[in-house]
């Protein structure tokens, strides 16, 4: 590699059925450019199309920052080409933009600014080191913070979402008070164990059924997308769509034989008549 050439900005790496997505750019606070926000859109295929991979993580490279958002010398691309496309084109960055069926572990080693919550707003679950803290700077910087803090109130409520959106660089939120909102599930000492606690909680969901986490993941995120009765109604019929696969034998039959289940991965298999 030449001197001048830059090295890949995400990392994408496996270990067993998990899935490791390092945005690693630490020189630049892990922020968001070009090439990373198509790697990102091109390694959430992968880990959905994927079926050795069951779990994926993401996190971001060394202990100051986890994503400090996007690169701000690229902002300028949102008055050319980005403008004209409709949302779920733009935005495929984050686990639940790609519409990502599988657990998705967010594991926060650092500062989170801006863009980079929306991997906190969107993944299924958040783990934080101590030292940790969340801030939304866009309106410093004269942007709209739009996706990030509907993601934020989805979590933690329109107060945390506005305190922050309005607040803009002159305020960061604690590990500490993001776990009291709900924005954090689980609070680590350091950096070092918030990725060893991601890794187990992985490996823990690895094991279970692939067809009825995905379809739980869908029933829960359904809460936040559908009025009540749409949701729980949806949810019935979710539920309903697993008696027909053959995980929905396997797990018992398992549990009866005292043995690891054999799960499987299509979502589209039927138990034979």
């Amino acid at each position: 590699m030449s001197g001048s050439a830059e090295a890949a900005p995400l990392r994408f790496e496996t270990d067993g059925p998990v899935a490791v997505l390092t945005l690693d750019r630490p020189k630049r606070g892990n922020s968001l450019s070009p090439d990373l926000l198509l790697a990102l859109e091109a390694a959430w295929e992968r880990v959905e199309h994927d079926g050795a991979i069951r779990v994926a993580i993401v996190t971001g490279a060394g202990t100051r920052h986890f994503c400090t958002g996007a690169e701000v010398q690229a902002l300028r691309l949102g008055m050319g080409g980005l403008q004209n496309q409709p949302y779920e084109q733009a935005n495929r960055f984050s686990p639940r933009m790609a519409r990502v069926s599988k657990p998705v572990i967010c594991a926060v080693n650092g500062l989170v600014n801006a863009g980079g919550l929306h991997f906190v707003a969107d993944s299924d679950v958040v783990i934080a080191c101590r030292d940790a803290a969340f801030m939304d700077s866009h309106v410093s910087v004269g942007q709209v913070s739009a996706l990030e803090s509907q993601g934020i109130a989805r979590r933690a409520g329109v107060g945390a979402a506005l305190l922050m959106g309005l607040a803009g660089r002159d305020y960061r939120l604690s590990a500490e008070r993001a776990w009291m909102l709900g924005i954090v599930d689980l609070l680590e000492d350091s950096a070092a164990d918030v990725l060893t606690r991601a890794m187990a909680l992985a490996r823990t969901m690895a094991a279970n059924s692939p067809q009825a986490m995905a379809l739980t993941k869908r029933a829960i995120w359904a809460t936040t997308e559908l009025p009540d009765p749409a949701a729980p109604v949806y949810g019935w019929e979710l539920l309903k769509s697993q008696w027909a696969h053959p995980d929905f034998v396997e797990g018992p039959r398992a549990f009866e034989e005292e043995r690891a289940p054999v799960w499987t991965v299509d979502p589209n298999a039927r138990i034979a008549p």
